[in-house]
């Protein structure tokens, strides 16, 4: 009897390439990610990462390349029905409801699972009453997930910094995603603000079998949770691998500081060795 095949990747990039004007974004990146990973995505400044994400996400029609989400191609697929096949996102800068409560905004990202129609609502007939029911509870356990249910009635504008942004994390689970691509999702926090938000990512892998797809510019968060690390530069692909490999390429230690730097690497690495080393042992 044959063994159906077994699919590899959630989601395959494919020589993704995207121009605007005469100018290219993104040349050439392929990317794969296999199910219950996380992936983080880092470069310099204007790298084109977020550009590769809008790629992937279907934001931006790409001019080369193909896109698959389990197998399948998403290239040209309107962005409600790439979210229904079940990838959700956040943005760089935090998109919430802000004058709506933070259990409205969780509600809200619900929606594409819904079935109720206009008519529904208006004759609350028992299927809305009863998708009602079941979005308000689902709601509840994504907020206790991401630790917001204290917060379930404040509107979304008065949470702190940090709380927004897993607020917008529990919004984009109410879509049932098996793929997640989370924007910079540690920008701007406190050291205990980014401690909570690793053991979110890593909680949303391991209890709820989640791949993650991340854009982060603090190292010390992609080292501490990728599985593997793509890095652009100038819109192309410079390195792909896991990150003790990322953190010992030359390529990637020139982008992020600059030719001529193997004095600087060097003269680092010999700190770190003797700030390991026993007090008085030399």
């Amino acid at each position: 009897m044959m063994m159906a095949k077994e699919t590899l990747y959630v989601l395959e990039a494919q020589h993704i390439t995207i121009n605007f004007g005469g100018l290219t974004a993104v040349n050439d990146v392929s990317l794969q990610v296999p199910f219950e990973s996380i992936i983080s995505i880092i470069g310099p400044n204007g790298a084109g990462k977020t550009t590769f994400f809008n790629c992937i996400s279907g934001f931006y029609q790409i001019d080369g390349g193909t896109v698959l989400f389990q197998e399948r191609p998403i290239n040209g697929i309107p962005t409600d029905e790439i979210a229904d096949l079940g990838i959700s996102r956040t943005y760089q800068n935090i998109r919430l409801f802000t004058n709506m409560s933070v259990m409205e905004n969780v509600l809200i990202g619900q929606q594409p699972r819904l079935h109720s129609t206009c008519v529904d609502t208006i004759l609350q007939t028992y299927r809305n009453r009863r998708e009602e029911q079941q979005s308000i509870q689902k709601a509840s356990n994504l907020l206790e997930f991401v630790g917001l249910s204290a917060y379930a009635d404040d509107l979304a504008k008065n949470l702190p910094y940090g709380a927004q942004r897993r607020l917008e994390i529990a919004r984009a689970l109410g879509n049932n995603p098996h793929l997640l691509l989370l924007d910079e999702p540690c920008a701007g926090m406190n050291p205990h603000e980014t401690a909570a938000m690793i053991d979110l990512i890593r909680t949303l892998r391991s209890d709820l079998k989640i791949t993650v797809v991340l854009i982060e510019h603090d190292m010390k968060v992609v080292m501490n949770i990728s599985d593997s690390i793509l890095v652009l530069d100038h819109g192309e692909a410079i390195a792909n691998g896991t990150p003790e490999e990322i953190q010992k390429n030359q390529r990637v230690i020139e982008a992020y500081l600059g030719t001529g730097t193997d004095d600087l690497v060097e003269k680092y690495s010999q700190r770190k060795k003797k700030a390991a080393q026993p007090i008085g042992e030399e």
